[in-house]
């Protein structure tokens, strides 16, 4: 018998759960949202709540289930990093948790969940002057897609797939672009991601002590 006392209030998905003692090789994944949603959620950073952030304007879908990683953030060692990688000045970190697309076969039909999840790869993307890097990742013992253990595995219609929404999500029709991606990398590269987000995570948590 289990003589433990239950938690009397649910964990904070940002905060209150760990991203595993696997990490990076396998993290821990909360997902926002599905192919199948119509409209974008997001977490409420204040409550842990998933929210409506705006519906989705036109027929872009995300492709992936779609979230973050718990106890990251994007501060100034991403932006960092972000711009030895692009050579670019001025960049900041969006101020977020890393966002993840985790890659499956089966049909998951709502977010708010937590799933286990293999990093293979990542989009340097940067957003009106921000460093809002996509780790690409498949769910662990996924029977198709457990066999992408690189993103060379991943079929460039995927990959251009994945493009397509993050390039578009935000456009407005005959606006200027306000996302680009300035390049796709490696597993090696998306666990750096991850470890540098860990440790902009670390940073914020001791600001707000």
């Amino acid at each position: 018998m289990n003589n433990k006392p239950f938690p009397t209030f649910k964990a904070h998905p940002w905060h209150g759960i760990s991203l595993g003692p696997s990490t990076p090789s396998t993290v821990t994944a909360f997902i926002e949202v599905v192919p199948t949603d119509t409209v974008k959620y997001e977490i409420d950073k204040t409550t842990g709540y998933l929210k409506i952030d705006r519906p989705q304007k036109f027929s872009n879908i995300i492709p992936s289930l779609y979230g973050f990683l718990p106890q990251t953030y994007c501060g100034e060692q991403i932006a960092t990093y972000c711009m030895q990688q692009t050579g670019r000045k001025g960049i900041v970190g969006d101020a977020d948790p890393l966002d993840i697309c985790v890659l499956t076969e089966r049909p998951i039909t709502h977010g708010d969940i937590l799933v286990q999840a293999i990093p293979i790869g990542g989009f340097r993307m940067i957003d009106g002057g921000e460093a809002d890097d996509k780790i690409i990742a498949v769910l662990k013992g996924d029977e198709v897609y457990a066999d992408w253990h690189t993103i060379e595995d991943v079929p460039t219609a995927v990959i251009n797939r994945l493009k397509h929404y993050f390039l578009t999500y935000k456009q407005l029709p005959g606006a200027p672009p306000k996302c680009e991606i300035t390049g796709v990398y490696s597993k090696e590269e998306a666990y750096e991601v991850i470890n540098r987000s860990q440790e902009d995570y670390k940073i914020l948590i001791g600001k707000s002590k």
